[in-house]
């Protein structure tokens, strides 16, 4: 990846704001928030909201809930607002949450500098642009339709952390900034997410909870999918269209024998992460236990010396820590909003503003509200834990069907987990590309708003067919 400049790493540079500083004016706000908001809750069977159970709680607000020197805690009586001790043990207690997630992105860079360190992955790429003359065009539209599918029919997300410094190399070979990086791999990923024709991690929660066999109703998923894919394609080779690229391409090298072993052993320990991930469930602590291992291999492989390998390790993880950081702050604004009893009411508030209307509208009510609590709640199977049963019986009432809600469920959440400061997956994306948050949305923004023009009008489509 390209050296950590001032306009280009996730720190920003001079007039941006620094991400970390983005995460904690979101917690500040949310602090405010659990002021504003009465705090309330519904009646649950283990993580299952039971529609129709919302109740107000009595809450302490004001001074004497700011000023309190220790944090509130979700079964207090009477519920307590934020207090500002509350908001800095938050961060603390949103590591701990998000630990998994962090240690898991962390070894990724550890594995990344690793094997940087072996010279396979420069060597590897300048062969790749070779061989394929520098058509950034074709290695752009190839890549994006690769992780675009392994991310609708199979869920892969986290897997890809891997794939962004890969990408990153390429990039700087060809002359581009960080954000190429983070723009095929980011946009590829999560457009396969918000369609989901068969992915498992979001479908095998939303369809039950909806009444519908799970991977039933694909096709119109399918269909969405294409379009949008080729939507976001298209606006990103028109982002590389505006770009100066290098007009002469690196000599390639003729790869050693230890490189090509580093790179077959990185194939097979991808190969490793989609066998555990699909036959054995395996989650960020196994997936982080791979990337490990993978390290030890490689350093073994490519030759490297201990001492060596330990460095690049170390440097690798280093370069990570601002996403593990982001992550931890990110988990620190639900945990603020659990601990002041206030979750429960803005989905209450949310979930109200879809009734009573026309069935078109509603089905595109679903999506906003699925997209507000994605801002609350990133996590696919809490929110469709917390949201499904209150939005199914809604729509059911308003004449939207089981599978238009699961698609607006997805498309919200989806999309919006595209722009969200509180995606530690986002986030993480960002920082392992040395792209800025800020530089992000100024990027994606037009491309968001196209692709939720598309779902609102796909969700009137499919009422209006009667799907």
């Amino acid at each position: 990846m390209a050296e950590k400049t001032p306009t280009s790493a996730a720190g920003g540079s001079h007039g941006r704001m620094h991400p970390v500083l983005i995460m904690l004016w979101v917690i500040v706000a949310t602090l405010a928030l659990t002021h504003a908001v009465p705090a309330g809750k519904f009646q649950r069977e283990g993580k299952l909201v039971l529609p129709g159970t919302y109740h107000v709680l009595p809450k302490v607000n004001g001074l004497p809930a700011l000023l309190a020197p220790t944090a509130p805690t979700p079964k207090e009586k009477p519920a307590r607002a934020a207090s500002v001790v509350s908001m800095f043990t938050a961060i603390p207690a949103g590591m701990v949450k998000g630990a998994n997630l962090i240690f898991m992105v962390m070894f990724v860079g550890g594995m990344f500098g690793v094997m940087r360190r072996t010279g396979a992955i420069d060597a590897g790429v300048d062969r790749l642009l070779n061989l394929t003359s520098g058509n950034v065009y074709l290695l752009t539209s190839l890549l994006m339709v690769v992780l675009a599918l392994g991310s609708t029919f199979l869920g892969f997300i986290s897997e890809y952390l891997v794939v962004i410094p890969l990408v990153g190399v390429v990039g700087q070979r060809l002359g581009l900034p960080n954000l190429f990086a983070v723009a095929v791999v980011g946009v590829a990923a999560k457009v396969g997410y918000a369609a989901s024709v068969t992915n498992p991690v979001a479908l095998a929660v939303a369809q039950p909870l909806a009444g519908v066999p799970v991977f039933s109703g694909a096709a119109p998923r399918l269909a969405i999918f294409v379009v949008m894919l080729a939507i976001g394609i298209a606006f990103v080779l028109l982002y590389l269209r505006k770009l100066p690229k290098l007009t002469h391409l690196p000599d390639a090298t003729r790869l050693t024998w230890r490189q090509t072993g580093v790179l077959l052993s990185l194939v097979t320990g991808g190969a490793a992460l989609l066998a555990g991930t699909r036959l054995w469930s395996w989650s960020s602590p196994e997936l982080a236990a791979v990337f490990i291992a993978l390290s030890v291999l490689l350093s073994v492989v490519g030759g490297l010396k201990a001492a060596v390998a330990a460095d690049a390790f170390v440097e690798g993880m280093r370069s990570m820590l601002l996403a593990g950081l982001l992550i931890g702050l990110a988990g620190a604004v639900e945990i603020i909003l659990q601990g002041s009893q206030v979750m429960d009411s803005i989905i209450q508030a949310v979930t109200g503003v879809v009734q009573g209307h026309a069935p078109g509208l509603v089905a595109t009510g679903l999506m906003g509200s699925e997209m507000v609590l994605d801002v609350f709640i990133p996590s696919v199977s809490g929110k469709a834990a917390i949201s499904m049963p209150i939005l199914t019986p809604i729509a059911h009432l308003s004449g939207v069907s089981a599978q238009v809600t699961v698609i607006a469920f997805l498309l919200g959440g989806g999309l919006m987990n595209m722009v969200t400061p509180t995606s530690g997956m986002l986030l993480a994306f960002l920082s392992a590309s040395r792209v800025s948050y800020g530089e992000w949305i100024r990027f994606i923004a037009p491309l968001f708003a196209v692709l939720c023009v598309v779902a609102a009008a796909a969700l009137f489509v499919l009422v209006e067919t009667g799907l």
